[in-house]
């Protein structure tokens, strides 16, 4: 599908869809809680579908109404034979719900399409290997075989704390104390908090016991009411509007939030500023719609943007043949990009989305300046299906065709 946007004057109010990354975590604690858990906020993406279907694959009974998902908790270490989990081409699905599936000692596949299973998993893989535990992976699914114990874990912490995360979420239910050593470095330390935070409303026992280590009690957890916050990743493609003058407010966001890309509003501020450089380290997520504002000014320099090649496309690259076709020059190496400034012109020919979500939003964005067209901007339906219904409210022309 293709999206056509004229140039406008975007201004009004727009509200922050909740955050996906909570959403993920609350499901996922809710599924393994005592009794029933209530969660409000919720927007049913393609990767929140995809973990909600996953965890009714596990025999979790979830009734969603509006936007309110009913969670009944179950014993998590009772999976249904045969269980197969459809991951579609959600990364956090597919991380996080792994090690729910190494409860079992029998096989569980977990299937995916896409780039999905292009994305690394060795960090588990690893951690199989050493605890004599069963995964097996191909080209669209991937089979494991437990069963999980408490215990200590090391894994590296400059690949995805999602695999932390992953694990974090499962040793609780083994019914004994573990530990988690983070190896180097931590990448996205703010994610673990939330999913330390999530972890904790279900009466989880788990804290960082001192620095890289994690501990974890084997305790039963308990089911919550919970509201799923604000999305600052998917926020921060309206609050570029504001940045680039345009009247727009964005609401339902909290400025003490856990979540690492509540740093776009002062990396926005430093990129009007003029040219310089900032570490996507903690926010990989915000790469394109920092380059995609870096393109409309003063240009800018991002640096540890290696785990960009392994999203839903590589998205420094992408970034760059698309800003190429608006008069826009982007230097890519190994761990670190340079937007360099220029001037922004309408593209000399259709944008391509990629089929990621994130470089469909950052595009349309340059586009309310230059006018044009993206072709794949159906990608949006990952994290934010009603994202161009919020971008017209605010009085961009948008116009699709099949």
């Amino acid at each position: 599908m293709k999206v056509t946007i004229k140039p406008s004057e975007p201004r009004g109010s727009v509200k922050a869809p909740p955050s996906k990354s909570m959403a993920h975590r609350y499901l996922i604690c809710a599924a393994g809680a005592e009794g029933e858990s209530r969660i409000s906020g919720i927007s049913l993406s393609e990767d929140i579908s995809a973990t909600v279907d996953c965890l009714r694959a596990l025999g979790t009974d979830i009734t969603i109404t509006g936007d309110t998902a009913v969670v009944k908790g179950r014993n998590v270490l009772e999976i249904p034979s045969g269980a197969v989990l459809p991951c579609r081409e959600s990364g956090s699905t597919l991380r996080f719900m792994i090690p729910q599936c190494l409860f079992s000692d029998k096989d569980v596949t977990l299937t995916g399409s896409g780039r999905l299973f292009e994305r690394p998993l060795g960090v588990y893989e690893d951690i199989c290997r050493e605890k004599g535990l069963a995964l097996n992976k191909n080209e669209n699914s991937v089979t494991v075989r437990g069963p999980l114990k408490s215990g200590t874990y090391t894994c590296p912490g400059n690949v995805s704390s999602q695999f932390i995360s992953g694990l974090l979420m499962a040793l609780p239910h083994t019914g004994g104390d573990s530990r988690i050593k983070i190896a180097e470095s931590a990448e996205s330390l703010s994610y673990i908090g939330l999913t330390l935070k999530a972890l904790q409303t279900f009466g989880a026992e788990c804290s960082w016991e001192k620095e890289n280590v994690l501990a974890i009690g084997g305790n039963r957890l308990h089911a919550a009411d919970v509201c799923v916050e604000g999305d600052w990743s998917n926020a921060a493609f309206f609050l570029v509007l504001k940045a680039m003058g345009h009247k727009v407010d964005v609401t339902g966001l909290d400025s003490d939030s856990l979540q690492g890309d509540r740093v776009f509003a002062a990396y926005a501020e430093r990129i009007m500023r003029g040219f310089g450089e900032l570490s996507v380290k903690d926010c990989p997520d915000l790469a394109p719609v920092l380059m995609a504002l870096a393109a409309c000014c003063n240009g800018v320099r991002l640096t540890d943007t290696a785990r960009l090649r392994l999203k839903e496309s590589d998205r420094g690259t992408a970034m760059a043949q698309e800003l190429s076709k608006m008069g826009i020059t982007v230097d890519v190496e190994d761990n670190a990009l340079t937007v360099r400034k220029g001037r922004l012109t309408k593209p000399s020919k259709e944008l391509d989305g990629h089929n990621d979500h994130r470089i469909v939003m950052a595009l349309s964005v340059l586009l309310t300046v230059t006018g044009g067209t993206i072709n794949g901007c159906e990608a949006v339906g990952k994290s934010y299906p009603d994202y161009f219904q919020a971008l017209a409210s605010l009085g961009a022309e948008v116009t699709f065709d099949e």
